[in-house]
């Protein structure tokens, strides 16, 4: 594996014992002793995952938030300061240019994307700001850390004042963690209750080692890539490049509660023609009835004939059973049809299930807020 990018973070990865692949373009642990333990631990105490890879974009002005207004699927000029809200670029055809969690701090907006979207984003951010709005790239000088599971907020109150602790789903603040100053937003990816802590690079290392310190007694351990696929996965949430791409609407993934119905930002007009005419398609969650494993690629069939492919698949540690997200026509995807999917060669049963496929699990960035 070539060396890639390499987070803040790297070394201690290295010096912990995690194992190294690239992904997006960066060199992250996908694992450290056991996905399946790691899984486990965020299901059940807490996980600390290396997010550093993702980027932070800043607009700032008079007329910043006229700009992320016209550019995200929800307003953020309605949300206080302090607020995060999940939302989707979109391209005027109505498809996704990313998904995206838009910060509204005192005097700018910051917009976390995601790591291969980075330079996409900024450019096409750039060529629509409203006037009297710069831009600013802040993932180089950004690290960001992800603290997740039912344990999270006692282990981050070992570390931190409550005020940072008790803070509401979808709402940040800035204080002292460990000594450092930090963004702590009370936001993740997994499906489970937790934060994602922003810091200055430079005190990424100190940080992530207190929090595995002083967390060990909660059960918290190091995580990496594979048990934040699996998590992520059980709720059913989408990944961009996957569920999510240019051509895809929202409406389609279904992400509706996350676009304005009113809205005029780019791309509305489109979303609502597209609508008009109906979808061909639709995202649905299914369960295999027969041994295999579903893997994006895979196609649907139902009746014998080929409707759909699987975006991402896998085993779900927590029900021990394959489960995986399709696109397929709208009226086969309520809970229940029974269709195949198809794994080398093999037509493998299947039944499309209501999501988030594992219970309690809560909708992470996608969370309504």
């Amino acid at each position: 594996m070539s060396a890639g990018l390499r987070t803040p973070l790297h070394a201690a990865h290295v010096r912990r014992g995690g194992r190294m692949v690239e992904f997006a373009g960066f060199s992250l642990p996908v694992q450290y002793a056991s996905i399946l333990e790691e899984h486990a631990a965020v299901r059940e105490a807490a996980g600390l995952f290396d997010v550093s890879h993702m980027g932070q974009l800043a607009l700032s002005g008079p007329g910043a938030l006229a700009s992320v207004d016209r550019l995200l699927t929800r307003r953020i000029s309605t949300a206080k300061p302090g607020v995060v809200r999940y939302a989707l670029l979109c391209n005027e055809r109505g498809g996704v240019v990313d998904d995206v969690t838009a910060y509204h701090r005192d005097d700018d907006v910051m917009l976390c994307v995601n790591a291969a979207n980075i330079r996409k984003d900024s450019e096409w951010v750039a060529g629509h700001l409203a006037e009297g709005t710069s831009l600013r790239d802040e993932s180089d000088a950004t690290a960001l850390l992800a603290l997740q599971g039912p344990a999270a907020a006692d282990v981050l109150r070992t570390l931190a004042d409550e005020s940072l602790v008790s803070l509401r789903r979808f709402t940040f603040a800035r204080g002292p963690v460990a000594g450092r100053s930090v963004v702590v937003s009370r936001t993740g990816y997994t499906g489970a209750d937790g934060y994602e802590l922003y810091c200055a690079a430079a005190d990424a290392e100190p940080l992530f080692e207190a929090l595995l310190d002083e967390g060990a007694a909660h059960g918290c351990r190091p995580c990496g890539l594979g048990a934040r696929d699996t998590l992520r996965l059980e709720a059913a949430l989408p990944l961009y490049g996957h569920e999510l791409d240019d051509t895809t609407s929202p409406l389609e993934a279904g992400l509706g509660r996350f676009v304005d119905d009113d809205g005029d930002f780019f791309g509305a007009a489109a979303i609502r023609e597209r609508a008009r005419a109906g979808h061909s398609r639709a995202l649905a969650g299914f369960v295999l009835e027969e041994r295999g494993v579903a893997r994006a690629g895979c196609t649907v069939s139902h009746d014998g004939r080929e409707v759909g492919l699987v975006t991402s698949g896998g085993p779900s540690p927590t029900l021990q059973k394959s489960i995986g997200l399709a696109y397929v026509p709208p009226p086969l995807a309520g809970a229940g049809t029974e269709i195949e999917v198809v794994i080398r060669g093999r037509g493998v049963r299947a039944r499309i299930v209501e999501t988030p496929f594992v219970r309690g699990t809560r909708a992470g960035r996608s969370a309504n807020a």
